[in-house]
């Protein structure tokens, strides 16, 4: 179960064809996008889960994210892919961006980038899995 959306090129402004893409600009715009609710860009969240650079037939590039939410009844969820889709819209080259959410896997907190874990206040191994703290197997 997703929310799917396409922005195309003539919702944006005007870029030159000429300029070469690259997948740095792309990963440079998806990190301004930020979570209204957490002060951390998506990126660093793990919240994109997928992002691909597709010729278009003809000339231009098509983006194509694959993203999450923090939770699935999430109230930003319009909010964040607007932003997403705006942004990304804008690189030179990018003819048509689409931003699909998805919820499988599910968002965990272990999804998180280490900066992202310190800039929330959390320690670098916050949502991994707990490890046994004993060497020893209790039995019952």
């Amino acid at each position: 179960m997703g929310f799917e959306s396409t922005t195309r090129a003539e919702e944006r402004e005007p870029q030159a064809a000429a300029v070469e893409f690259r997948d740095e600009a792309m990963w440079r715009a998806l990190k301004t996008v930020r979570d209204p609710e957490i002060p951390v860009n998506i990126v660093d969240l793990g919240l994109i889960y997928s992002a691909a650079v597709v010729p278009i037939e003809g000339g231009g590039k098509r983006i194509e994210i694959q993203m999450t939410l923090t939770a699935p009844g999430c109230g930003m969820s319009e909010v964040l892919k607007k932003d997403v889709e705006t942004k990304l819209a804008r690189l030179p080259a990018v003819s048509e961006v689409k931003v699909e959410i998805v919820f499988d896997p599910p968002w965990s907190p272990a999804k998180m980038s280490e900066a992202a874990k310190l800039a929330l206040g959390f320690d670098s191994d916050f949502g991994a899995p707990a490890q046994s703290q004993s060497a020893f197997k209790i039995v019952r």
